[in-house]
């Protein structure tokens, strides 16, 4: 194996509470059986699903403070909602604490809480299971949601787009608009697979 899966867990459990180190295991886990369904590399998917939230428990000011010190560019919005640069910033050590050189696990690390436009199957897999992972319970429509991850990925990408959409636009303010994008993009793509099936004109175009 490429990467020590089984000390990187040892060293990521110093730094993650209980609850969020429970989760991280079951988004590793969902991650290796995504990947399994879709061909994807298993050891790129365990490497990027536990090390997603490897920055989620530092505090906040100190994301800030580290992003500055590293020169991790900061959104006028991250800085006024600086809980989600523990994407960004989660990238940044697991490339320098974790020794991960795989540009697509640290970008699948880096997207995961917005998503974005034409994701990567490994990065569709790491923002996937994030949100389906054995524990959590409080999205709408869960079981649907995880049955439509085995069976097509782009539609399951917009379901979740969508329903965290329907949640964030109570409180425009904590809407960040690469959600907007990805929605966008998923969506668009969601209703062209529509056309296309009933035999209307539209072309597919797939995620790059």
């Amino acid at each position: 194996m490429k990467y020590d899966l089984r000390k990187m867990e040892k060293k990521l459990a110093k730094y993650l509470d209980e609850d969020r180190y429970v989760h991280t295991l079951g988004v590793m886990y969902t991650c290796t059986a995504l990947a399994m369904a879709y061909g994807c590399d298993l050891e790129a998917a365990q490497a990027a699903g536990l090390l997603h939230d490897c920055a989620k428990c530092i505090p906040n000011k100190k994301k800030l403070k580290m992003c500055a010190q590293h020169k991790i560019p900061v959104t006028e919005f991250e800085e006024q909602h600086p809980f989600l640069l523990h994407a960004k910033l989660g990238a940044y050590i697991a490339r320098h604490k974790y020794d991960i050189t795989d540009e697509e696990i640290l970008s699948a690390i880096a997207c995961h809480t917005t998503g974005k436009p034409h994701m990567t199957l490994l990065e569709k897999i790491v923002y996937i299971a994030d949100y389906i992972e054995p524990g959590r319970d409080k999205a709408p429509d869960l079981p649907f949601v995880r049955k439509l991850a085995f069976s097509d990925l782009d539609e399951c990408m917009y379901e979740i787009l969508k329903d965290t959409l329907a949640y964030l636009e109570e409180n425009p303010k904590e809407l960040d608009h690469t959600t907007t994008e990805a929605y966008i993009y998923y969506k668009d793509l969601h209703l062209r697979r529509g056309q296309n099936a009933q035999g209307l004109p539209g072309s597919i175009h797939q995620p790059e």
